[in-house]
């Protein structure tokens, strides 16, 4: 048999976050009624001419230049034929001959270090519309659409095929997330389509330079589907091959319940599209001296953030990573160490607790309630032994559940914690002697009694026993 090396490349189509369409002035909310947010521009009704909202281009530009790739001076847009229900022109504004921005890179994590991923372009265009299917499309009955998304400007952003494994395309399409992220043009929400993936996947056999025939598996909406369609997409060409068949060229859709991809039409090429520019729209002449005013604009890339975080706050390379994936999770860390300036302990608590909770209530770190400077507050109170830490967690859930000041809980449900060395001792004496085996378990030698017996004076009361006062008696008395 063979030995196979998949070339994979992807198309990512990135929303951006302006109030109006890319080329009319009809509202991008999110979530409101089917067909609420429709005019006759963006419903190509006929004498309607487009008129290109600024904004799409300053965020077009400001995604190139995070992405590290060159603005043109010149850029065109041209129509993009072909015939599909939710597209009201028959045809897309989009760009072919003179994307806004092209030769960039994102450099990502793997297995064997860094490794640069290219990027051929990225150019703006409008977005179709949305058809609403009864369950399957394949299956479907009858489908409706919704035409709020006509018109929705978007950039796609295209990588050269220098991806080689599924990991690899994963990892790049979280890092392409984050930038763009950062940069503030788009939210990325995968699970409200404003990131959406389609991935071009071929097989060759190992050694050799010429590609193979590249199917296009479209409209992948979560990281772990771009994974788990690509692994799936190339076990398939090489069981094809290594049948003696022959991979076709076409758009598959991948079936996250079946775990398969499935042929949805032969692909078309660009010919196909039968490209010319749009006569309705002036070609643009871009300012350098806007492309630099923007460039002054562009925040801390995730990149560099990581770098900060080690060298400046002497974080482990693995904190630093998680930390800055999001730009909300950076700024929420930053703004804990304005109040509790402990750069390790903040990390801890937002990689485990805070995380732990965020994910078991599928939210964001934005929709949380607890703010930094509540965290850090608690943090403090910890520091000054006004709560243990086992307290301390029992306080966190608290402010995730209710957003309420930590002093207020502690307060409210009577959790100062007992540094009285008279009170902790009485009930030391009490737990020595209700637990005989285990105190002369521990003079007999075993050291890890005594975490038992620490565990049952915290117990008795009720948690809130400082901790180091505990072990000190616990030792003194036996």
């Amino acid at each position: 048999m063979a030995q196979y090396e998949a070339v994979i490349g992807l198309e990512i189509h990135v929303e951006l976050k302006t109030n109006t369409k890319i080329f009319c002035t009809s509202a991008t909310e999110f979530g409101v009624d089917p067909n609420a947010h429709v005019c006759p521009g963006c419903m190509g009704m006929p004498g309607v001419l487009p008129v290109l909202n600024k904004q799409v281009v300053e965020y077009a530009i400001r995604a190139g230049l995070a992405l590290n790739c060159t603005i043109a001076d010149f850029t065109r847009f041209d129509r993009k034929h072909y015939y599909y229900p939710d597209l009201p022109c028959n045809y897309q504004i989009s760009q072919n001959y003179f994307p806004i921005a092209k030769n960039g890179y994102v450099e990502i994590e793997t297995e064997k270090g860094k490794k640069k991923i290219g990027i051929t372009k990225a150019h703006m265009e409008e977005d179709a519309g949305k058809l609403v299917h009864q369950g399957n499309i394949a299956t479907t009955p009858y489908s409706l659409v919704d035409y709020n998304r006509a018109g929705m400007p978007l950039i796609e952003i295209v990588s050269e095929p220098d991806i080689r494994t599924p990991e690899e395309a994963r990892a790049y399409a979280e890092k392409l997330r984050s930038i763009i992220q950062y940069t503030g043009v788009s939210d990325c929400r995968m699970e409200e389509g404003s990131l959406r993936c389609d991935v071009n996947v071929s097989v060759r056999p190992v050694g050799t330079t010429e590609l193979g025939t590249k199917t296009e598996i479209k409209n992948l909406n979560s990281f772990k589907a771009i994974q788990k369609a690509t692994e799936y997409e190339i076990e398939r060409q090489i069981d094809i091959l290594e049948e003696g068949g022959s991979i076709v060229q076409e758009t598959r859709t991948w079936d996250d319940n079946k775990g398969i991809t499935i042929s949805m039409r032969t692909k078309e090429e660009a010919h196909d599209y039968r490209y010319f520019p749009d006569p309705d729209l002036v070609p643009l002449v871009i300012d350098r001296e806007w492309v630099e005013s923007i460039k002054a604009t562009l925040p801390e890339l995730p990149d560099r953030r990581k770098s900060r975080y080690i060298s400046e706050y002497g974080l482990p390379e693995y904190d630093a990573i998680i930390l800055t994936q999001t730009k909300e999770t950076a700024d929420y860390f930053e703004d804990c160490l304005k109040v509790f300036p402990n750069p390790k302990t903040v990390s801890n608590w937002i990689m485990g607790d805070l995380t732990r909770l965020l994910n078991a209530n599928n939210m964001e770190i934005s929709e949380c309630k607890i703010k930094p400077q509540q965290l850090a507050e608690m943090l403090k109170m910890m520091d000054r032994g006004t709560i243990s830490g086992k307290i301390a967690k029992t306080v966190f859930e608290e402010m995730f559940t209710s957003g309420k000041d930590p002093g207020t809980i502690v307060k409210e449900k009577g959790l100062v914690q007992i540094s009285d060395e008279g009170a902790i001792a009485a009930i030391v004496e009490e737990v020595i002697a209700k637990n005989p085996k285990s105190v002369e378990d521990f003079r007999n030698g075993k050291d890890k009694a005594i975490g038992f017996l620490v565990g049952q004076v915290m117990k008795a009361s009720k948690g809130k026993a400082n901790p180091a006062l505990v072990n000190k008696l616990l030792r003194e008395k036996l």
